[in-house]
């Protein structure tokens, strides 16, 4: 780097970090092995009940097709997981799990904001009128592809993107614009021959490294799936109520000697950290929430992408799986309740209540492949 004033790369990129982003990056904004992948993936199957991929894959292949004339993407990730935060965390007994990213506030909206302001200073940093529009996981744009491009990272076989320091624990948030801006250099793949994502899959959603099967991943059937949970996954679920983390936190590159989130002088991470209610909700709480209490306990939250019945859906599994007796008038309840969906899986846990042996009464039951 020369001695004379910042290139227009260095004063977008400082902007970004000063707006309290922890990594920041630049990729060309043209198609890529990764984004033409994604006709391969969903020809397979792998995307399930995710028909907005299909219906706009022409885009997230191009990124000229989502805005035309771009010639550069920004790509920002904000580290979302901390230590303490797993420190605080109540026991398990009773309780479902929720993924770290959605204890806290929703990202998106966290994270948007500060994209909104990062667009709105380029015209002033470029000294002329500039076009751009910025998404966090709300349009037809593949981050992770481009945030390998850009250098942020890489993508592990996980297909998470992983930075060597800050580990796949990242939300990430992308600037397509019309500026030419100096891209990043790729970084190298660092799981070498590691396989504890893969094994320690409680579904096996991995067909092959670094390729997910969606309709096998507890982050899909929890969030995305919007009818039955299919038996064969449900046990496999564990007490596990929105979305999943084992395959990052088994990842080496996340153990907690190499976890350091920067400092968070804005006071982003803050705003991710969890809520006392959704940091181990017990499931006796979670099964007694009519749609009003969900509604009140979700504000502002990325929860809701589920929805209160998904929400209930994924709580009997859960009770289920705990085979905690004291649950049984909650699953009765549910079980001669008039949603259909919600009576099924009722039963469904009511039979394992059941079954359960005295020894054992309120252990989780787990997969073979579940503890990592």
């Amino acid at each position: 780097m020369s001695g004379g004033p910042p290139s227009l790369t260095e004063r977008v990129t400082g902007l970004a970090r000063a707006l309290g982003f922890d990594r920041v990056g630049v990729a060309p904004a043209e198609p890529s092995a990764r984004t033409r992948f994604l006709g391969e993936w969903l020809a397979r199957g792998y995307g399930g009940e995710l028909g907005f991929l299909a219906r706009r894959r022409a885009e997230r292949e191009d990124p000229q097709l989502v805005l035309p004339g771009a010639r550069s993407i920004l790509v920002a990730a904000l580290v979302y997981a901390r230590d303490e935060d797993d420190d605080a965390r109540a026991p398990a007994a009773s309780c479902g799990e929720i993924a770290r990213y959605a204890r806290g506030d929703d990202y998106h909206d966290v994270i948007g904001g500060r994209l909104r302001s990062l667009v709105d200073a380029l015209a002033p940093l470029a000294g002329r009128d500039v076009r751009a529009r910025s998404y966090v996981d709300t349009g037809p744009v593949m981050e992770r592809a481009h945030a390998a491009r850009a250098g942020v990272g890489w993508i592990g076989k996980n297909t998470c993107l992983i930075d060597p320091e800050l580990g796949s624990w990242l939300l990430l948030g992308v600037v397509l614009t019309d500026l030419v801006l100096e891209p990043g250099e790729p970084q190298a793949d660092h799981c070498g021959s590691c396989r504890a994502c893969l094994d320690a899959c409680p579904t096996g959603a991995f067909p092959e490294p670094y390729v997910l099967d969606a309709t096998r991943c507890l982050a899909y059937t929890t969030i995305e799936l919007t009818g039955s949970i299919p038996e064969p996954l449900r046990e496999a679920q564990g007490t596990r109520v929105f979305g999943c983390d084992v395959c990052q936190e088994v990842c080496p590159w996340n153990q907690r000697t190499r976890r350091h989130p920067p400092a968070d002088p804005l006071g982003l991470r803050a705003r991710l950290a969890p809520r006392p209610e959704w940091s181990a909700p017990t499931l006796s709480w979670l099964l007694g929430l009519d749609e009003a209490s969900w509604q009140h306990a979700s504000v502002r939250s990325a929860l809701r992408r589920a929805r209160h019945r998904q929400l209930l859906r994924n709580a009997l599994v859960a009770a289920g799986n705990q085979r905690d007796p004291a649950l049984r008038p909650a699953l009765e309840r549910h079980a001669h309740g008039a949603d259909p969906l919600l009576a099924e899986h009722a039963r469904w846990a009511l039979a394992r209540l059941a079954g359960a042996a005295s020894p054992t009464l309120g252990e989780e039951v787990r997969d073979d492949r579940v503890e990592p």
